[in-house]
């Protein structure tokens, strides 16, 4: 599957598990970590843990299979990784203070 399309998939699977303030952001052109990063919130670590969970078994059952996971136990922010596409899930509060949309201003974002 294409980065853009596991992106979007990804996007649409936080989207149907109630994440908050998706966006995609493309970084192809400004970086070699990936070419896409998709970033939301959850509103606890029961929400945040849920919605990795269901990101990770969709992916799989689309044959994309994840390289990576950090942050799962403490789920305050949790780090998916799946080589071209980079899945970051954050606590509202945690995302307000890492802010990597001001990081990565540059790309083009998608917000749902």
């Amino acid at each position: 599957m294409e980065p853009d399309k596991i992106a979007k998939k990804i996007a649409d699977v936080l989207e149907d598990k109630k994440a908050k303030d998706i966006r995609i952001v493309d970084i192809k052109e400004l970086s070699t970590l990936a070419d896409y990063f998709v970033l939301s919130s959850g509103t606890s670590v029961t929400h945040i843990k849920m919605l990795s969970d269901e990101v990770e078994k969709r992916m799989e059952e689309e044959n994309v299979k994840i390289l990576h996971r950090e942050g799962y136990n403490s789920a305050r922010w949790i780090l998916i990784d799946y080589g071209s596409v980079v899945v970051h899930i954050f606590h509202e509060e945690d995302r307000d203070f890492y802010n990597l949309e001001r990081l990565w201003s540059d790309g083009i974002k998608e917000h749902r």
